[in-house]
């Protein structure tokens, strides 16, 4: 498993279009992608295979989000989330 901090790069957060793109391209993976957010009530969590669990963190522009992914091809899949995540 590999994880890394990214802050979001889109003016609208992770809005309903930018969160199917998300899971669009998580589903060219073979590995699983979660994506989890620190706010003062604890830890929300995100499969990024479901498009109603990334609109329920809430996130906005700026947010800070771990992503952790576990599979064969984490290293790539982390790259390439990653990128996504921090486009403006």
């Amino acid at each position: 498993m590999t994880s890394r901090q990214v802050v979001i790069g889109y003016r609208l957060g992770l809005h309903a279009r930018v969160s199917a793109g998300l899971v669009q391209l998580s589903g060219k993976f073979r590995s699983r992608v979660l994506l989890s957010r620190s706010d003062e009530t604890g830890d929300i969590k995100a499969d990024a295979d479901s498009i109603l669990s990334i609109l329920l963190l809430a996130a906005g522009y700026g947010t800070t989000l771990e992503v952790r992914v576990e599979g064969d091809d984490e290293d790539e899949a982390l790259d390439a989330i990653c990128s996504y995540l921090e486009r403006s």
